[in-house]
């Protein structure tokens, strides 16, 4: 019992490691939670301080929810115990406990748990992302079409009713993270992947 404990807690102060701000500080440049539109994750980090930062920015957010899940695979956790810790890692990004519970929207977090679970899960839901991006050119719509999608994947490749459940809990807040992207696009605002300045609206 005290190990999945520790597993689960873990996961949310890994989870709370702010990528986006770390990067920032350590190469200079300003704190994304102050600048364009001040969301701390990968896609602001682009806008502020170029590819490089970025690309750092979104592997360490897919880390964050990747490695407690390799972790529970080392202890043989049951399948509660990696639904419980993958959300946590998910919540630690969203609600960081170590920047004033104030981060980014979740889905390259949301990604790596999906890949550290089962790399079958990860590559399903990765897939119909790029398909839906070639598609439709919205980043944060084809975030939310795959990640919509990926309770069924995780039933199909492991079909235990509290990993579904934790991929429908995970589902349901990034919509509810994206409500300003949604709202967009109802409206036509929605930037796309391609633009001329090459960067779309923040989804991540």
């Amino acid at each position: 019992m005290l190990t999945e404990t520790l597993l689960v807690i873990g996961a949310y102060l890994i989870g709370s490691v702010s990528s986006a701000i770390i990067v920032c500080r350590l190469m200079g440049l300003p704190d994304p939670r102050t600048q364009g539109s001040n969301n701390p994750g990968a896609t602001n980090v682009l806008r502020i301080g170029g590819k490089k930062a970025a690309a750092i920015t979104l592997l360490g957010d897919s880390l964050k929810g990747f490695i407690p899940m390799l972790v529970a695979h080392l202890f043989e956790a049951s399948p509660l115990v990696f639904a419980l810790t993958g959300l946590a890692a998910f919540l630690g990004h969203l609600y960081p406990l170590f920047f004033g519970f104030k981060g980014g929207k979740g889905v390259a977090t949301a990604l790596g748990v999906q890949f550290g679970l089962h790399w079958g899960i990860g590559a399903g839901v990765g897939l119909i992302w790029l398909f839906m991006a070639k598609v439709v050119n919205i980043s944060s719509l084809s975030a939310l079409v795959s990640m919509a999608i990926a309770p069924l994947i995780v039933w199909l490749i492991w079909p235990s009713p509290a990993l579904v459940m934790m991929q429908i809990a995970v589902t349901l807040i990034l919509f509810w993270r994206h409500r300003s992207n949604i709202q967009n696009m109802l409206s036509g605002k929605e930037g796309k992947i391609a633009e001329e300045n090459g960067i779309g609206t923040d989804q991540d």
